[in-house]
């Protein structure tokens, strides 16, 4: 037997048989438009899809079917995948991105005419059509968030941070490499390491910010405290903040190996608590992500009135490549990986800055870069699989992978961008006292 367009399958032709019951195979012919690039099989026996492909999917459960059935598109795969009912043949879970880039080329699902709809829903029965627990992975839906304090409220923003940071220190010391870094990396070449990549951000960065011995920096949203530790390396006194407790007390305690204690600290503190003013400089590095768009006013107007006049702020940021659609994130990402987190184009986050007061000077987009550094955090995954697995388990660690590779994906396609935006704090007189041209060097 043969399925849609002549790929081979295993399965019998449930209309042209007159059988009531349509298999899983049949039912996921039904709702694609193209034949499958992958092979299929399902715990009723069934399949599809080309019997030699490289790769293919297993839907082993008929909870996995539920978690589908219930949640169509991406939160319903998710769900499945997460809890181990459905898996990738072929692929490693610590990078299924050759699978995630198949389907996205090859393959386009469809809604199916009402009376497919009817048959698929009888097929698959009252008990595959309840509504099952999520995994444990799975944060609430954002509606079911405001006992938590209004979206982007101080105890809601924490809360969020927390659910993606305080996994474990030493899972992310195995996928982030030595220097817990967890924003887009820069790259002189694509065969580069992870760890010089990484170096060469923070370079980058501190070039931009024109950073040198005895001046204040302000990070922003610090994570491990990476670019407060470079910085303080090379003689600034650097302060960062967080809102994970767990990054606070790795990076205190790196500080204090490196023996930078009297230049750098990090604080678990809200930057919106942050007492001190007159920095010189602000790095503001993967944060603007969670404060939601339409705290970007606020956001810049404090990080505005910490600078001293004449200083120069960076940030640098996830976006998406336009500016006049929803900010939202997917259920997915809503759900698993970064609660309430927002996207907009750089052009949303320019205007603002210079509603704020800020003279922008510079911005340019990395997006490459990220993909590359997405590619080299799965590698890490996937070399140190079973430890990760062992620290937070094996749904937590098949979630970070889907979650990289889908990343990288949506990098290199466009489907998001990521964003250096350089600004300065003008003076009284407005003037900035900058060079006239670009003072920074990529090689």
């Amino acid at each position: 037997m043969t399925s849609f367009k002549g790929a081979p399958m295993n399965t019998t032709d449930d209309h042209a048989s007159g059988a009531d019951t349509l298999s899983l195979a049949r039912m996921l012919e039904m709702v694609s438009t193209d034949a499958l690039p992958l092979r299929f099989t399902a715990y009723d026996g069934s399949a599809t899809g080309p019997e030699d492909a490289e790769f293919g999917l297993t839907l082993r459960t008929p909870r996995g079917a539920n978690y589908i059935a219930t949640a169509p598109g991406d939160l319903g795969m998710a769900r499945a995948y997460v809890s181990g009912d459905l898996d990738l043949v072929g692929a490693h879970p610590g990078d299924p991105y050759e699978v995630f880039k198949l389907l996205s080329t090859q393959i386009e699902m469809r809604r199916p005419p009402l009376k497919d709809v009817a048959a698929i829903a009888r097929s698959l029965g009252r008990d595959r059509l309840r509504i099952l627990p999520p995994p444990p992975q799975e944060t609430l839906p954002r509606w079911r968030r405001v006992a938590e304090g209004l979206r982007h409220s101080r105890s809601r923003d924490a809360e969020a941070i927390s659910h993606h940071y305080d996994v474990s220190n030493a899972f992310y010391e195995k996928v982030l490499g030595p220097s817990m870094t967890y924003t887009c990396a820069t790259y002189r070449s694509a065969d580069d390491t992870l760890e010089q990549a990484q170096e060469d951000k923070y370079r980058l960065v501190f070039d931009k910010l024109r950073l040198e011995p005895g001046m204040r920096l302000l990070d922003v949203g610090c994570g491990w405290g990476g670019m407060v530790r470079f910085a303080a390396r090379r003689g600034v006194k650097a302060l960062g903040v967080t809102l994970s407790r767990e990054q606070a007390a790795w990076a205190n305690e790196a500080i204090a190996r490196e023996g930078l204690s009297d230049l750098a600290e990090v604080r678990f503190m809200d930057y919106r608590d942050v007492p001190e003013t007159g920095f010189d400089r602000i790095s503001s590095i993967g944060i603007t992500e969670h404060i939601g768009v339409r705290n970007y006013p606020p956001y810049f107007r404090a990080l505005f009135d910490k600078l001293a006049p004449g200083g120069l702020l960076l940030n640098h940021c996830i976006t998406r490549p336009e500016n006049n659609t929803g900010v939202k994130a997917g259920a997915f990402i809503d759900r698993y990986v970064f609660p309430d987190g927002e996207l907009t184009g750089s052009g949303t986050i320019i205007s603002v800055m210079q509603d704020t007061g800020f003279d922008v000077r510079h911005e340019e987009n990395l997006r490459e870069h990220y993909a590359l550094t997405l590619r080299d955090w799965c590698r890490n995954l996937v070399d140190n699989w079973d430890f990760c697995v062992g620290e937070v388990g094996e749904g937590t660690a098949r979630l970070w992978g889907l979650y990289m590779a889908g990343s990288r994906l949506g990098f290199e396609t466009n489907v998001v961008q990521l964003h250096q935006v350089l600004a300065v704090k003008p003076l009284a007189d407005g003037s900035t006292g900058l060079p006239l041209q670009p003072w920074w060097d990529w090689s």
